[in-house]
């Protein structure tokens, strides 16, 4: 499956997720067991990321999350 690119818009630290803004998509949910970055365990809004959508519990998620550009 082709990674897409997406920017991180919204992470909640203190719980472990956030959405990221997809371009022609829904945001998608994202939490961060589906982040593949070593030693990543947050995501900053504004961060350019690369994922996959992947079919959740809840619909659609992101996973094999990938940081290209940490806003932070």
């Amino acid at each position: 499956m082709q990674k897409i690119d997406g920017i991180v818009k919204t992470w909640n630290s203190e719980k472990g997720f956030g959405f990221i803004e997809v371009k022609n998509e829904d945001d998608v949910f994202v939490h961060f067991s589906g982040i593949e970055s070593a030693g990543v365990r947050d995501l900053l809004p504004g961060s350019e990321v690369k994922l996959m959508i992947v079919s959740g519990v809840r619909g659609p998620q992101a996973a094999g999350v990938e940081v290209v550009t940490d806003e932070g």
